[in-house]
C-alpha cells in the first residue's frame, strides 16, 4: 500500500482515469489518502477523511510513508478559514493559493511541514466552534454551484455542508445521502440552527442538503449558495416563489 497527500490548493477527483471524466469531488491542501491503483498518468485513491474514492492526476500530489499517513490520521490539525489563503514553499519561495477548509499539517507559529518541506502561511485558523456556523455559512453566499465543488469559487450542496461543519470542528461524509445516515433524527417542528435538512427526488432518494438557519430559513447550494424558506413541504424559493426541493428528513450533529 502507498500513501499520498494533496499539496495543491484544490485538485479534481475524477470518476475515471481520464481528463474528460466527471469530477466527483475535489481534494483540498493537506488532505491525505491511500493509493489504491497507479497507472501512467493517474492514481486511484481513497481519502482518509471521508473514505471517498476516485482518480487524481499523478502530477498533483506528494507521496508519503505509512508513518506519515498514520501521524496525519491521529492528529487534529488546524484548518484554514480564509477564502484566499496562501502558503509559501520555503524551499523555493513559490506561493500556493489554498481555499477555506484546507488542512494545515503540523501547524506551529504560522508554519506547517509536510515531510521535508516547510511552508509559511497567510491564513486564518478556523474556530472549530459550532457557534460560528452561521458566520462561515454566510461567507459562501453567491458562490456558484459546481458539481463536486468544495470551495468559494464553485461548490455543491453536500460539499457546502461538509466544509462548513469542518470549519466548526465536525467531519461529515461527502455525499448528501451519506450525511443523512449519521447524526441524530430531528422532528421538523424541533428544527434549530445548524441542523441539516435533506431533500428527495421523485424516486425517494436523497439528492440535496442544506443548513438550517433561524426563522425557518435554509442556506444551501442550488444554482448558487443562497438563502430560502424552509417549510415542512420543502424549500420555498424566495425568487421564483415556488417549491424547488421536497423535504425528506432533518439531522443534528452536535
Amino acid at each position: 500500500m502507498e500513501y499520498g497527500i494533496c499539496v495543491l490548493g484544490n485538485i479534481p477527483l475524477r470518476k475515471e482515469a481520464r481528463d474528460q471524466s466527471e469530477i466527483v469531488s475535489f481534494l483540498l491542501f493537506g488532505e491525505h489518502f491511500k493509493i489504491i491503483k497507479v497507472n501512467e498518468k493517474w492514481i486511484n485513491i481513497c481519502t482518509y477523511f471521508d473514505n471517498y474514492s476516485g482518480w487524481i492526476c499523478a502530477k498533483q500530489y506528494k507521496e508519503i510513508t505509512y508513518e506519515d499517513y498514520d501521524n496525519l490520521s491521529l492528529n487534529n490539525f488546524p484548518v484554514n478559514s480564509l477564502k484566499n489563503g496562501e502558503l509559501i514553499d520555503l524551499s523555493n519561495n513559490e506561493t500556493i493559493p489554498i481555499p477555506a477548509g484546507s488542512i494545515l499539517p503540523f501547524y506551529h507559529k504560522g508554519k506547517i511541514k509536510i515531510r521535508n518541506v516547510q511552508y509559511s502561511s497567510k491564513v486564518t485558523l478556523a474556530s472549530r466552534s459550532i457557534q460560528d456556523l452561521e458566520t462561515y455559512s454566510l461567507s459562501y453566499l453567491n458562490s456558484p454551484y459546481l458539481w463536486g465543488g468544495r470551495n468559494h469559487l464553485g461548490i455543491d450542496c453536500s460539499g457546502f455542508s461538509q466544509l462548513i461543519f469542518r470549519l466548526c470542528g465536525i467531519e461529515l461524509p461527502r455525499d448528501a445521502f451519506q450525511q443523512a445516515e449519521v447524526g441524530e433524527d430531528v422532528e421538523f417542528a424541533e428544527a434549530s440552527k445548524g441542523d441539516l435538512a435533506f431533500f428527495q427526488n421523485k424516486d425517494g432518494r436523497i439528492n440535496h442538503v442544506g443548513i438550517v438557519l433561524d426563522d425557518n430559513q435554509i442556506i444551501h447550494a442550488s444554482g448558487k449558495v443562497r438563502i430560502d424558506h424552509l417549510k415542512s413541504k420543502g424549500i420555498f424559493n424566495s425568487d421564483s416563489q415556488k417549491y424547488t426541493h421536497v423535504f425528506e428528513s432533518l439531522k443534528r450533529y452536535f
